[in-house]
């Protein structure tokens, strides 16, 4: 399946580094989102409390789904975090003294 592949296959950076895939993007975004908003009522509007909340909550379910994620992202191949990557090209900088 084309679209699980492009979502759970590890993506390669320019120095060759696998980052997140894009369903760890995507969850990262949805997770903070959605428990920023299901705290802000349970805070009462207390800014420390809200944000103490969502990093404790967030960092929780995070954990569990970027695990979910790596076990279904299990031997795909990688791909190239953006079409540029493979066009990066080492230039040399003069240093002035």
């Amino acid at each position: 399946m084309p679209l699980l592949d492009y979502l759970l296959a590890p993506r390669v950076d320019h120095r060759g580094w696998k980052t997140p895939s894009e369903a760890s993007r995507i969850l990262f975004v949805m997770v903070v989102g959605s428990v920023s908003y299901w705290a802000w009522p349970i805070t009462e509007g207390n800014i420390v409390m809200w944000a103490g909340t969502v990093i404790m909550v967030s960092t929780a379910l995070l954990s569990l789904g970027w695990w979910l994620l790596s076990l279904a992202a299990k031997n795909r191949a990688p791909r190239k975090l953006t079409a540029s990557v493979g066009k990066v090209t080492k230039r040399h900088r003069k240093h002035s003294s």
